[in-house]
């Protein structure tokens, strides 16, 4: 049995027609579904350019000035995330504001003659930082512009300087002549005045780096100071030797002065001992007999030490005293 369905004639059960109309909504669902995701990236992609064209980021060495349609902002950008108009409305300019070392290239290798008609090549040193951004950014902002007029102001600053001290204040055996930090002390307060007014830059402090003499003055001065280290030497050598003979007669004296004393106290022990002998000597003449017997047991036992064996002759003194133990043992014996 056949059906009609949208004009059509079918031997099978149901309509083709809803069959297809199910699949092509099914289609669009999936195209739906697919590009959704890509709408998101788009988004994503674009956010990201909005902000890279809207923000700039300062490091945290920098420093930022923005030029807002060719005027300078006067607010500084510190470091950190900051928005702007894109270019070419606003313009941003960034700077590393650490410390920088300038040898300066102007002049470097000039004589400088000093005070006392020397000539000398000394090379000096600055270091500096970008201080007031807003006055580099006025000035050209632009450090190589800046270092050149910082050299300039060093040359000036050196020839000044260094022609107000002799040459014995820069180079000298004896560290309490020189002067070289008082030297560097007014090149820093001529140059820093001049450098932040006119630049922006904060001078730290300027330095001698090197000094140099020329051929013919340097024998003169190495000849000087050779003579001047051989008089400075004898001098030294002069003050050890009277310091020596001094050193020797003090001990001298304090030897013989040590003598006398010794000889003095032992005068005195002498006489001491002369006294009590005689004591003893005064007592000894009341017995003799006692006295030449202590005395020989004395010189017993200074002969005779522990456990000793002796074959002797008691004949003989000090060991006759042996006899008279032995008489005076059988005298107690009889009684």
């Amino acid at each position: 049995m056949s059906e009609t369905c949208c004009g059509h004639n079918h031997d099978h059960k149901g309509c083709t027609c809803e069959h297809e109309h199910d699949h092509h909504e099914t289609e669009i669902k999936q195209k739906k579904h697919v590009n959704i995701p890509i709408m998101l990236l788009g988004f994503a992609v674009a956010a990201i350019f909005l902000i890279a064209i809207f923000s700039y980021q300062v490091a945290t060495t920098e420093q930022a000035v923005v030029i807002t349609l060719g005027k300078i902002d006067a607010n500084v950008r510190q470091p950190g995330l900051h928005f702007r108009w894109p270019y070419p409305i606003q313009k941003v300019m960034k700077y590393d504001t650490r410390l920088r070392c300038y040898d300066g290239n102007i002049g470097k290798l000039e004589e400088t003659p000093t005070s006392d008609g020397k000539n000398i090549t000394v090379s000096i040193y600055s270091v500096f930082r970008i201080k007031d951004l807003i006055k580099f950014q006025s000035a050209g902002g632009s450090i190589a512009t800046a270092e050149n007029q910082l050299g300039i102001l060093m040359r000036s600053a050196k020839g000044a300087i260094i022609g107000k001290f002799s040459f014995d204040q820069l180079v000298n055996s004896d560290p309490k002549k020189i002067r070289i930090a008082a030297m560097e002390k007014e090149m820093l307060d001529m140059v820093a005045p001049s450098a932040a007014d006119q630049y922006g830059l904060e001078v730290i402090s300027v330095n001698i780096r090197t000094i140099g003499v020329p051929d013919e003055p340097a024998k003169a001065i190495a000849e000087r100071m050779i003579s001047e280290r051989k008089t400075e030497a004898e001098k030294y050598k002069s003050q050890g030797e009277v310091q020596a003979k001094e050193i020797m007669t003090k001990a001298d004296n304090d030897r013989m002065n040590i003598l006398t004393q010794a000889e003095a106290e032992a005068k005195k022990i002498r006489a001491e001992g002369d006294s009590e002998a005689a004591k003893h000597y005064a007592v000894f003449s009341q017995n003799p007999e006692l006295a030449i017997f202590l005395r020989k047991l004395e010189s017993m036992k200074r002969l005779m030490g522990n456990r000793t064996t002796l074959i002797l002759d008691t004949n003989y003194a000090p060991f006759d005293i042996l006899k008279y133990g032995t008489s005076l043992n059988g005298e107690a014996a009889k009684k």
